[in-house]
């Protein structure tokens, strides 16, 4: 028998899990030979340094340029200004 007739047959789950543990296991084997075992870890957490960014990013703003609310430039005019990415953003 072929190998395409022993997949069609009923059974094909029985043959093709032992197929996938082998390729997982030589996968995984070449993967931790070939990978760098001393990976460094970060000092901080992700969110102290998000924290710690978002802070800088207010402390170096000035407090005192604030827009103003008759314009009221942070209420969208049509639904497809909502939630716009940065650089697709127009400067009016």
């Amino acid at each position: 028998m072929a190998l395409p007739q022993i997949l069609m047959l009923a059974g094909r789950r029985y043959i093709m899990m032992p197929i996938a543990i082998v390729g997982g296991t030589i996968g995984y084997l070449i993967e931790s030979y070939i990978s760098d075992k001393k990976t460094p870890g970060l000092d901080k957490s992700i969110d102290d340094i998000r924290v710690g960014r978002l802070v800088e990013s207010e402390l170096s703003s000035d407090p005192t340029n604030v827009e103003s609310l008759k314009e009221k430039k942070f209420v969208p005019k049509t639904i497809f200004e909502k939630n716009v990415s940065p650089s697709l953003q127009t400067s009016s």
